[in-house]
């Protein structure tokens, strides 16, 4: 090692840390002088020989190296490479961040989009903004807490709580599961209403009732990675068509200037005013979902197990239907941990902080730029944005409104039934299938719906589907405490090494692994918790002094 030159040590460090090939030639080459040492200690010069030869060929291998970093375009072709490599994986985690994606763009998040704007122009944008990184950091937590411990929300509120709370933390997310499933089923309704004004608000919420049962039928969450990838892809399209009649809408829109919109997600004093405070807390519930944290949680097995089966550690074909058949939990590997968790991560905040957040945006832009300073502008709904699209920017533009809200209704309450049964499942241990537990919320949810179009009509519905979204933004507070708790303690959050049926599926090298939050994160996870709690008593304080 004396006789390299500054880039052959150079080199050297290279080969040692990135080169995989070069890097199990030096093990393989360690481990079989070992082996030679233990078979013949007693020949020093057969050592000596080996040890040299050992040596020459790790030089000429550092200098072949050396020769690499003086060419820019074997350089340049292998960090091509890498990239194609990472992008690859990537690819093969897409799917889950669109399925959350979904519970940001529901038609919930129209109503407070619309009000906000039409109130506020795009003062509030900060806040839409806002909810999307608070969304984004908390399902990370989600991923993380269903990759190490390879439970989602429920199972582990069950598992790690005393029963009492865990019961406590169910019916807070059956009402949360409940007041989103309200919104989806008068989403649609005004969706159906505005494509075809024939069809009365009444009859389109009986209507939102079978409006993905049979979809369910087909979808197991815990099933085969080809039915999960079909089922995602199909959400995909519905969002991708939400993103498409948003561009379209974008572009219609005239005199907005683009320093006026940017400047909206700038804070500034209209944040403090009662009215703000309320429709901030309504797009924070209706941003950073409930629902969608157990999702969050849940997604993520199905990818681990695909991993563990790409390397042996589980038998090729394994469900995780399978592992709860034989009363067994699925215990992800720490080397499919770590690989997996990064790329879910990044998959959902890209996902979020793209779609989400464009969509998000566009609706309040729109009818900032649509309703802010007309007549009524104070009583905006859903209606009354469609009829000033149509009327006064093109009769195509209401249209396209009304498609995007219908995308989202329908793609919506598809996850929101996804949810509602992993809560029930992992809360209760009830297994019930996905079109009863479908039929059972949306019984609940459309009575509400069907009583109040009935009696008030087209206001009553407006204000039923505000109102839910800050129902769910009081309930944010009770389900996210457990799932920091969780993150931040060791005891959930290290890697064990699992133990599989009759001890066939064994993993000899898995090491225990802590992998609980860091001091940033905590910090970051109290912090945003803490917010979210203070706007919720802010809000409930202003409704108690002043209820209109």
């Amino acid at each position: 090692m004396a006789h390299l030159n500054k880039a052959d040590m150079l080199a050297t460090e290279t080969v040692m840390v990135s080169e995989k090939d070069d890097h199990a030639f030096v093990q393989t080459s360690s481990a079989s002088v070992l082996s030679m040492d233990d078979s013949s200690s007693g020949h020093h010069s057969t050592k000596k020989r080996s040890m040299a030869n050992l040596r020459r060929e790790f030089k000429d291998s550092a200098r072949s190296t050396a020769v690499s970093l003086r060419r820019p375009d074997l350089l340049a072709k292998k960090a091509g490479k890498n990239t194609w490599r990472v992008l690859s994986n990537y690819a093969k985690f897409v799917g889950p961040g669109f399925m959350i994606s979904v519970a940001y763009i529901d038609p919930g998040n129209y109503a407070t989009d619309v009000a906000a704007g039409a109130s506020f122009r795009f003062r509030l944008l900060f806040i839409v903004l806002m909810s999307n990184i608070f969304a984004i950091f908390l399902q990370s937590l989600s991923i993380k807490l269903g990759s190490v411990t390879g439970y989602n929300l429920a199972e582990a509120c069950k598992h790690y709580c005393p029963k009492w709370v865990n019961i406590a933390l169910y019916v807070l997310a059956e009402v949360a599961i409940i007041a989103t499933d309200v919104a989806e089923v008068i989403g649609t309704a005004i969706a159906l209403n505005l494509l075809e004004p024939r069809i009365p608000l009444v009859a389109g919420c009986a209507i939102s009732i079978a409006d993905v049962l049979i979809i369910l039928l087909f979808f197991n969450v815990k099933g085969s990675m080809k039915g999960i990838r079909i089922f995602e892809i199909f959400v995909a399209a519905l969002v991708m068509a939400v993103v498409v009649c948003f561009c379209v809408q974008l572009g219609l829109i005239q005199n907005t200037s683009a320093g006026d919109v940017f400047r909206g997600y700038i804070p500034s004093d209209t944040l403090i005013q009662p009215t703000a405070i309320f429709q901030a807390c309504g797009i924070l519930g209706a941003t950073v979902m409930p629902h969608s944290i157990y999702l969050g949680s849940g997604m993520v097995q199905s990818r681990l197990l695909e991993y563990d089966q790409d390397n042996g550690i589980v038998p090729s074909g394994a469900t995780i239907d399978e592992f709860e058949e034989k009363k067994e939990t699925y215990r992800p590997s720490l080397a499919a941990i770590k690989f997996c968790m990064k790329y879910s991560m990044a998959e959902v905040g890209i996902s979020l902080f793209s779609f989400a957040l464009f969509v998000n945006s566009a609706i309040l832009i729109v009818a900032g730029a649509s309703l802010f300073g007309t007549d009524g502008a104070d009583d905006a709904d859903l209606f009354g944005i469609f009829d000033l699209l149509s009327t006064n920017v093109a009769p195509a533009a209401g249209t396209i409104f009304a498609l995007a809200l219908l995308f989202s209704g329908v793609s919506a309450g598809i996850v929101c039934t996804l949810a509602g049964q992993m809560v029930s499942e992992g809360s209760l241990d009830w297994s019930i299938a996905p079109w009863k537990q479908r039929l059972v919320t949306r019984t609940i949810s459309i009575t509400p719906s069907i009583i109040i179009a009935g009696a008030v009509g087209r206001q009553g519905l407006s204000a039923a589907l505000e109102g839910s979204q800050v129902v769910l933004s009081v309930c944010l507070p009770f389900i996210t405490a457990p799932l920091i708790w969780f993150t931040c303690k060791s005891q959930y959050m290290t890697v064990k090494t699992p133990h599989f049926h009759e001890g066939v599926w064994t993993d000899a090298h898995q090491k225990a692994g802590n992998m609980r939050n860091g001091w940033l994160t905590t910090a970051a996870a109290v912090i945003i918790w803490l917010i979210i709690t203070v706007m919720n008593i802010a809000n409930l304080v202003l409704l108690g002094v002043n209820p209109s």
